[in-house]
């Protein structure tokens, strides 16, 4: 089983109870940092909404049954008080538990059931070369995700595409998609960047980076750039679990050449991924 699949079956049996991520990380094995990763790559949610999603639906149809006592239908959900699952189950579905209850089967809610996961999402890898990164200065457009709403990357390289070989300092003419600044709730930072001298001239709309030294497992695919999201989940979920390393806390990146034709979303990219030897801190 990769991470994901131990999450889930983790998440499955455990759900109604007080979990964290911590709790579904040591479940697969992993760090959080990693568990948040490979879970949105693979299911494209965060998984603490995940779990609160699957609580909710069980109560849900709990209530759409006529479940006489809305407080046991809470706890069993995991809530401690009527207040605090009235609040959650209206955040979720639009309206209270008592209206559910009270329309019960004419009432059609979006529940969410238990995650098959995509055999389509894992695709073959060839091994990766490794590099020693120097440090990096990026600058370009950024935007704050989660992993719902990630699906509108491709829209963001739209508005900066007009800018490449534009921008102040430019050094080259490759183009990189840069995830930065995860939480743990499943959001992050995108930049769509060129690499630039200094950050001289670059608009104050703009986001500057500095990436440090690091090193990398780089993975080149001459692929269409709508496999991009299936390359992040084999990586995550197969590839770095039995390849003897660990992902970094650190931002990783997609790197377009100038082989790349945005315009057909051929040419191939390449996925740098920070890593170090497993059981190495961080600083060492």
């Amino acid at each position: 089983m990769n991470p994901v699949e131990k999450a889930l079956w983790f998440i499955e049996s455990h759900f109604a109870g007080d979990i964290d991520l911590g709790d579904v990380a040591r479940a697969a094995g992993v760090s959080r940092f990693h568990m948040t990763r490979a879970f949105g790559a693979a299911t494209n949610r965060s998984i603490m909404s995940y779990v609160r999603a699957r609580r909710l639906s069980e109560a849900a149809k709990a209530l759409l049954n006529g479940a006489s006592d809305i407080l046991s239908v809470a706890l069993d959900a995991g809530y401690s008080s009527h207040e605090a699952f009235t609040r959650a189950f209206r955040a979720e579905f639009g309206l209270t538990p008592e209206a559910a209850r009270a329309q019960q089967k004419a009432m059609k809610l979006e529940l969410i059931g238990p995650i098959k996961l995509d055999d389509f999402l894992t695709i073959r890898l060839e091994p990766p070369r490794f590099e020693e990164g120097e440090r990096l200065l990026v600058a370009g457009l950024a935007e704050r995700y989660s992993c719902e709403t990630s699906a509108a990357i491709p829209s963001q390289w739209q508005r900066f595409a007009p800018h490449l070989s534009h921008i102040p300092g430019q050094i080259g003419g490759a183009a990189y998609g840069v995830f930065c600044n995860d939480d743990e709730a499943g959001n992050f930072d995108y930049i769509c960047a060129a690499t630039v001298r200094d950050f001289t001239g670059i608009s104050r709309a703009w986001t500057c980076l500095r990436i440090p030294e690091q090193n990398y497992a780089v993975f080149r695919r001459p692929d269409h750039i709508s496999t991009i999201r299936s390359v992040w989940n084999t990586i995550w979920n197969h590839w770095l679990p039995n390849s003897g390393h660990q992902a970094v806390d650190a931002p990783a990146f997609e790197r377009y050449d100038q082989q790349f034709n945005s315009a057909t979303g051929l040419g191939g990219f390449e996925v740098w991924i920070p890593i170090q030897a497993k059981g190495q801190r961080a600083d060492s």
